[in-house]
């Protein structure tokens, strides 16, 4: 069996790759299997500093795949995703940032794919859907992700519609960091993980953890924990090399795994 999805790791860096190009990076069983793999390798991998989710092909991601739903329909077997729920999630709650290279476009679970990551650039003029409903069913699973990043009133329009919009929307809509031409894709994503890298692995996890927990604690809760967590990274050694390392006026030792 030809595997659909790749990883490669070099500087730090896992590129996992959907390699699936003849049916447009489609969320078939054994490619999504194989892409909760890869992400499970890579945050395992304590030299990994940051996951780039990218595609072959001219299409990042079409969403479910629809011949192997229609198959399964007819043959009475289960359907749906298989573990989109629990790749998403994996991405979401990842220590390690994850940035999406969007490399062209991407309709119903694809966005899933996109909302997930920490950071995501794509092509200014390429195309993303949410098409769900022009198909009888409706976008569940990728609402949990998508509805964190963008706003209400977008996402109803989006969801009942299924219009398409560009890149240079999807920045606007919260979906997108940047949206760059196609020849500029890999540089700007290269900006993005430089700058990560510039960052201790601890504190970055902990940076992220903030961003999913804070915004469901009360007030007070809310206080009294990040003081706790900011105690912690204070007394970490982390902190202690990244303070020594700027009195000194030197890289910390995590700036080059």
């Amino acid at each position: 069996m030809t595997e659909l999805v790749h990883r490669e790791t070099a500087n730090g860096v896992a590129v996992i790759t959907l390699d699936s190009p003849q049916n447009r990076n489609a969320l078939s069983r054994q490619l999504q299997s194989e892409l909760l793999a890869h992400l499970n390798a890579a945050i395992s991998d304590a030299g990994v500093r940051v996951i780039v989710l990218t595609a072959t092909g001219t299409v990042f991601c079409s969403g479910a795949d629809l011949k192997e739903q229609r198959e399964a329909n007819v043959a009475g077997a289960a359907t749906g995703p298989a573990v989109l729920g629990a790749i998403l999630e994996t991405i979401w709650n990842s220590p390690t940032p994850v940035v999406g290279r969007i490399n062209g476009p991407a309709r119903a679970g694809g966005l899933g794919l996109i909302a997930a990551c920490d950071i995501s650039v794509g092509i200014e003029d390429t195309t993303f859907a949410i098409t769900e409903v022009r198909i009888g069913v409706i976008p569940a699973i990728i609402s949990v992700v998508l509805l964190q990043k963008v706003p209400l009133t977008t996402i109803t329009e989006l969801f009942l519609t299924g219009a398409t919009f560009t890149g240079a929307d999807a920045v606007r809509y919260g979906l997108l960091n940047a949206a760059v031409p196609a020849g500029a894709l890999d540089n700007a994503v290269d900006r993005y993980v430089a700058s990560i890298r510039q960052g201790a692995p601890g504190a970055l996890a902990g940076a992220k953890r903030l961003i999913r927990d804070v915004p469901s604690m009360g007030l007070h809760h809310a206080f009294e924990e990040t003081a706790r967590r900011s105690a912690e990274h204070f007394a970490s050694e982390e902190a202690r090399e990244g303070m020594t390392a700027f009195a000194e006026k030197r890289p910390p030792r995590w700036s080059n795994p």
